[in-house]
């Protein structure tokens, strides 16, 4: 049976329950507020971190949720406090939101620690919003709980479904050739995004909503919901109702996380089909949970666990149709032999008697690992001399014929210059060629932003060539799909081998020996690092100085040095 915590030893009674100055100050502030004396006499006071904007179109919803979860959290005896923070909005933000997710998680923690919460609910659910937020709360480690964002509507286009991204790239194409016209793109562009809510596509942001639930974080079949359903309110009070029970449990996110939990969330990233974000991610949110995950064990378990969900970008199906066919607890019930199920979760109990009975309802979309799409994850790291730190490629999303492949190096300082270049009739490049976009990664980018999938040279798409090996310290938006290998490490910005690749050689891609390398000698390659030259720093002060000064590889998160690790959070003293 559960400890249950005595009311006085919340911790928001360190602000309320003393009889001195600072105690009437707390006391009369919060019955300015609108609250009660008995709302501070004892009640858990819950969090809610919205990052609800008026420019983050996936999260246009979360200020309607909120007031669903605050009715959850008062229904169950607690206070609620909605706290807004940093809304990172794909497409809009730049350079990347990936640079901002770092300050989203200073800014969760610091939320968290410095005012009187017992617990919080976190509201996100764009692509970098939930690692962030979660990152955030797995260091401050009070109760918590996530509520996704959910994925949009599907999109039409002339009777045919669209999907986020995907759906963009491939038009894009055919306009660029013109095999559609103006006023076919202008229809596009007003039929693919028709509701609240994140891409539908198994993109980062649902693989990102989807493995928090499978850490613990979300109630059953959260992260499937879209988010114009009105199954979506209804989880969202669930869930205010359920924060306020884990408060007095003190059941604290680094209770349910463990080693065969964040497997139990890589299996399911390749099972899904998962964005190649997820790795950073991963390896990201278990650092700040004191646990280092090598590439190696990304390559370890997508070599054992099966493709299972057939959803864009490399597949048929959205995320509308995942959840009328069962949703993640459909897959994960059909994974059972899998993962470990008996690792705990937010509800109290375990992940394997959250999902018991739950049924796949359209073979089609879910599989089982006795008929599998693919036998192994879609998702592979690769190594060789010219990604010693690793680098990843998204197979089942690449052209098959090209998984190996030898072809001449076309290489791009940086975007500026790809895009400059890269429909140049006079372009010397071929379907064999391999293309190379360097200066993308972390701090070469900066931000590593979406840079990966580099766009087909046009005097290729006119003779129907749609996919090339690409190569890049970038990442790639997980509704992207080509082959395309990403974040390779060390980045070239601080001289790792991609900055040494010249146009011309010969770059050798071998997927299933997990390879990468360029066809050139040690002693070559050891005078071009000679006569490399270090590039000036991107930023000269502010937030961006001190995220060059202190973010990781890729391979190692993209976290902050200073961020990760379970060390004690001194709590504010309070005068």
């Amino acid at each position: 049976m559960t400890r249950r915590k005595l009311a006085e030893n919340l911790r928001s009674q360190r602000w309320f329950a003393t009889r001195d100055l600072r105690g009437f100050g707390h006391r009369s502030r919060a019955l300015q507020l609108g609250l009660t004396h008995e709302d501070t006499k004892g009640k858990p006071v819950v969090a809610i971190i919205n990052t609800w904007s008026d420019v983050n179109h996936c999260h246009s919803h979360l200020r309607e949720r909120a007031e669903d979860v605050k009715r959850g959290i008062w229904q169950a005896g607690g206070v609620p406090i909605e706290m807004p923070a940093i809304s990172l909005a794909e497409v809009f933000q730049k350079p990347t939101t990936m640079m901002y997710r770092n300050f989203l998680a200073m800014e969760t923690e610091e939320l968290l620690r410095s005012y009187p919460v017992d617990g919080c609910v976190l509201m996100g659910g764009c692509d970098k919003t939930t690692p962030g937020l979660l990152m955030g709360a797995i260091s401050m480690n009070l109760p918590a709980m996530f509520v996704p964002a959910g994925a949009m509507l599907r999109g039409n286009w002339q009777g045919r479904t669209l999907g986020s991204g995907s759906d963009v790239w491939k038009y894009w194409d055919e306009l660029r050739v013109g095999n559609i016209t103006e006023r076919d793109w202008s229809e596009i562009e007003e039929g693919i995004s028709r509701s609240p809510g994140t891409c539908m596509t198994m993109g980062t942001a649902s693989t990102m909503t989807s493995l928090a639930e499978v850490l613990g974080f979300s109630l059953p079949n959260a992260s499937s919901i879209p988010a114009p359903d009105s199954n979506h309110r209804r989880m969202a009070a669930y869930t205010g109702q359920r924060i306020v029970e884990m408060v007095w449990e003190d059941l604290k996110p680094r209770d349910l996380l463990t080693a065969q939990s964040f497997d139990n969330a890589i299996q399911v990233l390749m099972a899904l089909g998962g964005s190649t974000n997820g790795l950073i991610h991963v390896i990201a949110m278990a650092g700040r949970a004191g646990l280092r995950i090598p590439l190696e064990r990304f390559e370890e378990l997508g070599r054992r666990t099966p493709y299972l969900v057939n959803m864009r970008p490399a597949g048929k199906y959205l995320m509308e149709d995942f959840y009328y066919a069962g949703g993640l607890v459909g897959l994960l019930e059909g994974m059972r032999g899998l993962l470990h199920m008996d690792a705990m979760t937010c509800t109290g109990k375990t992940l394997g008697e959250n999902v018991a009975g739950s049924k796949i309802h359209q073979p089609d979309v879910i599989r089982t690992p006795a008929n599998p799409i693919q036998p192994e994850g879609g998702l592979v790291v690769l190594r060789g001399n010219l990604a010693p730190d690793g680098a990843v490629i998204k197979a089942n999303a690449a052209e098959p014929r090209l998984l190996q492949h030898a072809g001449r190096a076309i290489v791009f300082d940086d975007y500026n210059d790809m895009a400059a270049r890269i429909d140049d009739p006079n372009l010397d490049v071929d379907a064999d060629s391999v293309l190379i976009l360097r200066n993308a990664g972390p701090l070469g980018g900066p931000g590593m932003p979406e840079w990966g999938m580099l766009p087909i040279p046009k005097k290729l798409l006119k003779q129907g060539v749609r996919d090339l090996v690409r190569i890049s310290d970038a990442r790639m938006s997980g509704t992207s799909y080509g082959t395309c290998v990403l974040h390779v490490a060390p980045e070239s910005f601080v001289g790792g081998p991609l900055a040494l690749v010249r146009s011309g050689d010969i770059v050798k891609l071998d997927v299933p020996a997990r390879r990468l390398d360029l066809d050139v000698s040690d002693a070559e390659l050891a005078r071009r690092k000679a006569a490399w030259v270090a590039p000036a720093p991107r930023f000269a002060r502010g937030y961006g100085a001190l995220f060059s000064q202190s973010v990781t590889q890729a391979n190692e998160g993209c976290d902050f040095r200073f961020l990760e690790g379970t060390a004690p959070i001194a709590e504010p003293e309070i005068h």
